[in-house]
């Protein structure tokens, strides 16, 4: 049974944004965001410094505002209604903004020249991020930039936390309606072995030679493992046991490097390792691809001027073609060494 206050449904309150802004509290969704992460009421409330019927009181205060109830007891916890759903879903993203805001006035504070965060999976660091960075510091020379690497779904739980600012990675099963997403490019893959590998030295290697020799793959539900996971099933083969399962590219060509695995890795990152004589590329294409991977950032989050600068570059940077201005034209340079003028 709800918590709601009876007759609150009967007599629900306008859902016009002024009119709703004007009812809710910043305490009513800390609160509501810390029973979400608790499990219970009362500690909720312990989490938070406040007695139990104080809790509930302010819980019955939302409820009343939003018109509808937003959790429902299940034992001796609380579970959410479809409204508390929907409701959360807008929460759990001004968290994330207000997280974002909290380090910005910090770094003002302490007079940085500001921190940008970003997220990136592997295939975009050899060529647009690194592009991308090394034209940003021509602009902010003073900002501070932290990189985390990782899978998609891993660093979009971050940029949802507010921890990062800009994510590079693919969409997965995200809304649209919640990001903005910009496509850079394609992400072909690799599959790589020890440069003195017996498959290494073949001209054409087949899939079921492949089967004779141990597997270093992503974590499952990793975009990189469906696709390979789509290639085994093509082959009528189920996925090795006993492999090694690794997000990190270092730990899959370290144990590549180090004995008979064989590992699939972004043909960008492979492509280094072989041309300085570290891995070797099997001659084998894999038939499934991953999707397009670019930019990614919260449609109700605002950027920092370097961060949207940062968007814009990683895109320039990106391009197959520059755009070149008119000569005596203000614009984006296309040699690399020249300074950006964009601001």
């Amino acid at each position: 049974m709800s918590p709601t206050p009876e007759g609150s449904a009967a007599r629900p309150p306008s859902t016009q944004a002024p009119s709703l802004l004007a009812r809710l509290r910043m305490r009513q969704i800390v609160l509501l965001l810390a029973i979400e992460e608790r499990g219970t009421l009362r500690a909720a409330a312990s989490q938070l410094n406040m007695t139990q019927s104080a809790a509930s009181k302010m819980l019955h205060e939302l409820e009343a505002a939003i018109g509808q109830p937003l959790f429902e007891r299940v034992g001796r916890g609380l579970s959410l209604t479809a409204a508390g759903e929907c409701v959360m879903e807008y929460f759990r993203g001004m968290r994330g903004t207000v997280s974002s805001l909290a380090r910005e006035l910090e770094e003002l504070r302490l007079g940085s020249a500001g921190k940008l965060f970003i997220g990136s999976i592997m295939a975009a660091s050899p060529g647009p991020l690194t592009d991308a960075l090394l034209r940003l510091k021509r602009t902010y020379p003073l900002l501070a930039v932290e990189i985390s690497t990782g899978t998609s779904d891993l660093l979009i739980e971050r940029l949802n936390e507010g921890r990062l600012d800009v994510v590079i990675g693919r969409m997965v099963t995200l809304s649209a309606r919640d990001y903005v997403f910009r496509p850079i490019g394609e992400e072909a893959l690799s599959v790589i072995a020890a440069v003195g590998h017996p498959l290494a030295r073949r001209k054409r290697v087949s899939f079921e030679a492949m089967q004779a020799y141990p597997w270093v793959l992503q974590p499952h539900g990793s975009p990189m493992r469906d696709v390979i996971e789509q290639e085994f099933r093509a082959h009528n083969c189920e996925t090795p046991r006993g492999l090694i399962e690794s997000a990190s590219i270092l730990t899959t060509t370290n144990l590549a490097m180090k004995s008979d695995m064989l590992g699939v890795i972004p043909e960008s990152v492979a492509s280094r390792y072989a041309r300085h004589g570290l891995l070797a590329i099997l001659p084998y294409d894999i038939g499934s691809s991953l999707t397009a991977f670019g930019s990614i950032v919260p449609r109700d989050r605002p950027l920092s001027a370097p961060a949207r600068h940062f968007v814009e570059l990683l895109h320039d940077s990106a391009s197959p073609a520059p755009r070149e201005p008119a000569p005596g034209a203000k614009g984006l340079p296309a040699r690399p060494q020249a300074r950006t003028r964009r601001r």
